[in-house]
């Protein structure tokens, strides 16, 4: 797997992002929920540049009418956040995961708007590097040898933690419920915090930057990129019961340091 080549393409979908962030030719799925001409065009331009040089891998977006999650595939976030790209929030990114038999083995999360992408390999770690000078050097080291800025979730405890939590903007019938848990979270952790991007937000729970993460409907292209990058930083992720975060399917999650992992998934149960 050309691990450069990869991060290559997903840095060109900055001009993306750029051409239409101002006025994204915005559309509702629902009431609540956009897609963008960012969302398409990034989807288009990279199932057609990593077709071009694996064929045979498939190709999982979230703006496929139908999503099959094959033996070895590409799942794409084109962009994590849309609504927050509509309103120039400037917290959304560009995830992609490499997966192989149900396993993800190469992540990539990319914030053109922070100059930030993060990225990890399975079994070689985690690492950030900053874009705002282009990746010249991170392709001339290598992504598979790149070994600066390496990630590392926090050792905090919970009551001195910040914890993210998702609401659903389209899933508004489920707020008091959703809004109950985060009320339990809160009073036990520093504070909360909604940054809506939740590829964003898995690495900063691995650099430390955040600390835990809950939501209750969340779809795979949304965290498949995140959850290898926290791992391979030291955190721990899993559905609401403790299972293993599927890929080909929607669900529960939960994520943070180490430390706090059980403790923040039996408050968020209400155990």
């Amino acid at each position: 797997m050309n691990y450069d080549k990869i991060v290559s393409l997903i840095y060109e979908t900055r001009k993306i992002i750029f051409s239409v962030s101002l006025n994204p030719h915005e559309k509702n799925k629902n009431p609540y929920d956009f897609v963008t001409a960012a969302d398409i065009g990034i989807s288009e331009f990279l199932n057609k540049e990593l077709n071009k040089v694996y064929p045979d891998i498939g190709f999982m977006t979230e703006e496929e009418s139908e999503h099959t999650l094959s033996e070895k595939c590409f799942i794409l976030d084109p962009i994590d956040g849309t609504t927050n790209l509509i309103y120039d929030y400037k917290m959304s990114s560009v995830s992609l995961a490499y997966v192989e038999k149900g396993e993800v083995v190469f992540g990539v999360v990319f914030n053109p708007f922070t100059d930030e992408m993060f990225f990890a390999i399975k079994g070689k770690g985690a690492y950030f590097y900053k874009t705002d000078k282009g990746i010249e050097n991170l392709l001339k080291t290598g992504v598979d040898n790149y070994d600066k800025n390496r990630l590392h979730v926090s050792n905090r405890d919970l009551k001195h933690s910040l914890i993210e939590f998702g609401a659903g903007s389209s899933h508004k019938s489920e707020a008091k419920e959703t809004f109950e848990r985060a009320k339990r979270v809160f009073e036990n952790c520093l504070d909360l915090r909604r940054i809506c991007s939740t590829a964003i937000v898995l690495c900063y729970i691995s650099c430390g930057r955040l600390d835990g993460y809950f939501e209750k409907v969340i779809k795979p292209w949304d965290y498949a990129a995140g959850i290898l990058i926290l791992s391979e930083a030291g955190g721990k992720s899993s559905d609401w019961k403790g299972n293993r975060l599927p890929l080909d399917k929607s669900g529960t999650i939960v994520c943070a340091n180490a430390q706090i992992f059980d403790e923040l998934r039996n408050i968020v149960n209400g155990d």
